[in-house]
């Protein structure tokens, strides 16, 4: 098969799994209409129609579909030898694609990674805000952040960080004009601020437990947002009760810009675990990622950064 034939293949494969000219494009390193006439190239040269275009996404037909499911694995398999080539070299190299929470990718990625990447310059980092609990074999990452409890039982798994915990948190200025809630229950006569999960779209439960009752509240308020940042500075701001982890409120906490309520009810559930399919091979590079991210006892959680003051 020619080398044509080959980066015509590659290119499908890429636009296949992306939904998008676009993506593949910038993946490729070529213009959209180079990529675009790439695959005319191929459907004609194979007579039969491939991709199935919109004005808003691009999808496989039917033997679309079968090519890449056929030849999506075969790159794959190219690419992990190349890499595994790659590790006779003298430092460890390579591109590491992990997806994880917000949370986990500010408060335990960034800052671990930050302190041992400087001495690894050949690696590069790739990392993915993800709430959907994606497959990390199918999207093709190189290994995934998800609690403890999350994690599937066909995978390697690495505790990253401590056990966790959530604070429902307000300014003092929301609790001179509204009742401190002593339960759960008390929740649906407050302003709460919502977390809209990104990918699901869903609005995110406050999930409660005391005494081995569990509570799972839907909860309103004037304000929703997709990121656990906008709403750590809403509540500074006086804007409602939020629910966020523990650590990201520490500081607003000690000074006083914070009042946390239902302490009680809020207990530890495991943390942070990174997590990467049972391979033979490892490469090294994803062994310096494991070894920097390992969590040791004893050792100090992030703690977020203070909020920008309102304005």
């Amino acid at each position: 098969m020619s080398r044509a034939n080959l980066n015509e293949l590659q290119a499908f494969v890429i636009i296949a799994r992306e939904g998008s000219f676009t993506r593949a494009a910038a993946q490729l390193g070529v213009s959209q209409s180079a990529i675009s006439h790439t695959m005319r190239a191929l459907e004609t040269r194979l007579g039969v129609r491939l991709l199935t275009r919109t004005t808003r996404s691009v999808s496989t037909t039917e033997a679309g579909q079968r090519l890449y499911q056929s030849m999506a694995p075969r790159f794959d398999e190219i690419e992990k030898e190349l890499a595994a080539v790659a590790e006779f070299r003298d430092t460890p190299a390579g591109s590491i694609r992990i997806s994880a929470s917000e949370h986990a990718a500010n408060n335990i990625l960034w800052p671990k990674l930050l302190k041992v990447l400087p001495d690894y310059p050949n690696i590069k980092v790739e990392i993915t805000v993800d709430y959907a609990l994606s497959d990390i074999v199918a999207q093709r990452y190189d290994a995934g952040v998800r609690l403890g409890d999350q994690v599937a039982k066909d995978m390697i798994a690495i505790p990253i960080g401590p056990r966790l915990r959530m604070a429902v948190v307000a300014s003092p200025e929301y609790f001179r004009k509204h009742t401190r809630p002593l339960a759960p229950g008390d929740l649906s006569e407050h302003n709460c601020i919502n977390l809209r999960l990104p990918t699901h779209g869903s609005l995110l439960l406050w999930d409660f437990e005391k005494d081995g009752d569990e509570v799972k509240a839907r909860v309103e308020g004037q304000w929703t947002f997709n990121s656990s940042v906008p709403i750590l500075r809403a509540a500074v701001a006086g804007c409602g009760l939020a629910f966020l982890p523990e650590d990201m409120v520490t500081n607003a906490l000690a000074e006083g810009s914070l009042v946390r309520v239902l302490e009680d009810w809020c207990q530890p559930f495991p943390g942070y675990h990174l997590y990467y399919p049972n391979r033979r091979e490892q490469s090294s590079a994803l062994g310096v990622v494991i070894d920097a991210l390992r969590y040791k006892q004893n050792e100090r959680f992030t703690v977020a950064p203070k909020p920008a003051s309102p304005t």
